[in-house]
């Protein structure tokens, strides 16, 4: 009788689970508003922003871009760390967001601060400082809240229901960000201000909206760890083996790795593409909309991202009817024949530029939602290897990862300019043009460039192993290992001899239907 009241109270606990309501996801997901503005302004504008304001010949911009982002990269698996060993009766991801949360918006405006040194060297030097601080603010917020993904829900198909939330914030705010930034800086300095003081508007604003929403995750979400969580921890050596052990995460990380190289490349190259190329240097250039004269660099993002944040409920709909894998493989293809046509514009050719941008976005919607939700099912498949939940670990080896693609992005794409002839224009100058080796790198890199990455993402997701199925056998095996856990702590001990079948999982088919039998 104990033990069947035992088997009783394991599987009440384990067994049912309570779906995330629509409040806690619309929550969790404005996390990504902090996130999305400050990866769009870096994304789409800080290149731009150091050739063109800070003033530094693109090679040297590339290295000091190239050194924060690998500093960048270097601390988000130790902030991961170091928040799976974190205990609190608050949880181990939330401490960091409610403390830092203000110390990541400050952050954000000191990211465009351009230094009044005439040294070269000086003005590289500072900006990369400027950079490591900013973002090592941005990582104590960002890596533990990434983490809550993972720790919110096993269920295959509400995390990619979470992440869309998440992405739909995350193309909300881009959208917000990529249209408001060039409108604000043209504002400022057609108002007689400088550069620099627009994007230092920018930063303030944006980055002091995203406060509220880390305060509120930080408040009302709720982490959810599992008997694995509380039992075990690798050391750090052995997590980073267990990490790379991992073989769907490696085909996981090496998609992620092209997806974001060919979003960083394009997304770095499309302020010169415009300004340069199609506006011919006139790098005011503005676009009548509804009878009003718009920045074009707002235009064209803002049509891109609002078809990318309106498509997002289809790609996760997709997902589910057809899985994770194939959904990415259709938007990718979508994605590689749009970058084909992209040599196809020309100087002025804005209806044909209007058409890709709109287009451009469903693909966009892809390579931001289904490379994110692939990802928690990694971290239950290294749970069933290990007997540990590492969340934190994984979280921080993608951001990783991550991050090493953006310095990868940038530092070619700043190396190309550079050595193609890319002249930084003087300060105050409305009107400046590149010569033609310039444009024909800034054009290749633009369209060529991000195809051979993407198809390369493609190649790769194919033979991604991590299937629906194979995903909701390995739950199934972890439920009842963690159901054994618990009457184990409670009930009679385990003989010595009981044999363990479901802490392996075959992924035949058949053996997994023999041991859902058993």
């Amino acid at each position: 009788m104990a033990e069947a009241a035992t088997a009783h109270r394991v599987a009440k606990d384990l067994g049912a689970r309570k779906r995330l309501s629509g409040w806690v996801k619309l929550i969790y997901g404005s996390g990504d508003l902090g996130m999305a503005t400050y990866g769009t302004l870096r994304q789409f504008f800080y290149a731009i922003f150091l050739t063109d304001v800070v003033g530094l010949d693109p090679r040297l911009a590339s290295f000091a871009a190239v050194i924060g982002v690998i500093w960048d990269a270097i601390n988000d698996p130790l902030v991961g760390r170091l928040s799976d060993r974190t205990r609190t009766r608050w949880g181990r991801r939330r401490p960091f967001i409610a403390a830092f949360a203000v110390p990541y918006a400050l952050g954000f405006a000191l990211l465009w601060w351009a230094p009044p040194w005439d040294s070269q060297i000086l003005r590289m030097i500072s900006v990369t400082l400027a950079f490591m601080l900013s973002d090592t603010l941005q990582t104590l917020v960002v890596v533990p809240f990434m983490t809550l993904t993972a720790e919110m829900t096993d269920d295959y198909d509400e995390r990619t229901e979470l992440t869309g939330y998440r992405m739909a914030f995350n193309l909300l705010a881009s959208l917000a960000t990529a249209v408001a930034a060039p409108m604000i800086v043209n504002g400022v300095v057609q108002g007689g201000g400088t550069a620099q003081q627009g994007y230092v508007l920018v930063a303030s604003i944006f980055g002091g909206a995203s406060v509220l929403p880390f305060l509120l995750i930080a408040a009302l979400v709720r982490e959810k760890p599992s008997p694995a969580t509380v039992e075990q921890q690798l050391s750090f050596g052995r997590a980073l083996r267990a990490v790379w052990a991992n073989i769907p995460f490696r085909f996981a990380t090496g998609l992620y790795v092209l997806n974001w190289i060919a979003v960083d490349l394009v997304a770095l190259m499309i302020p010169y593409f415009l300004l340069y190329w199609v506006g011919q240097g006139d790098l005011l250039m503005t676009v009548s909309v509804f009878g009003d004269e718009t920045a074009i660099q707002s235009v064209v993002l803002g049509l891109m991202l609002a078809t990318a944040m309106i498509s997002v409920p289809l790609w996760t709909w997709l997902s589910g009817r057809v899985g994770k894998r194939a959904a990415y493989l259709i938007g990718m293809g979508f994605w590689a024949l749009i970058q084909s046509a992209i040599l196809l514009v020309r100087p002025g050719q804005m209806n044909l530029l209007i058409a890709l941008a709109v287009l451009s976005g469903l693909s966009v919607s892809t390579a931001h939602v289904l490379p994110e939700a692939i990802f928690p099912d990694v971290i239950d498949w290294d749970e069933l290897r290990t007997h540990t939940r590492q969340e934190g670990a994984f979280y921080g080896a993608k951001n990783f990862f991550r991050k090493l693609t953006g310095a990868l992005a940038i530092f070619l794409g700043l190396q190309m300019l550079g050595w193609f002839g890319y002249q930084s224009p003087p300060a105050g100058a409305a009107v400046f043009r590149q010569a033609d080796s310039a444009l024909t790198a800034i054009r290749v890199m633009t369209g060529p460039g991000g195809l051979v990455l993407v198809l390369a993402a493609m190649a790769i997701a194919w033979y991604y192993p991590l299937t629906r199925e194979k995903h909701r056998r390995v739950v199934r095996v972890l439920d009842r290992r963690r159901r054994r856990d618990v009457a184990r702590r409670e009930g009679p001990e385990r003989q010595p001899d009981e044999p363990r079948r479901d802490d392996r999982l075959s992924l035949d088919v058949d053996e997994a239907r023999k041991e859902e039998a058993q």
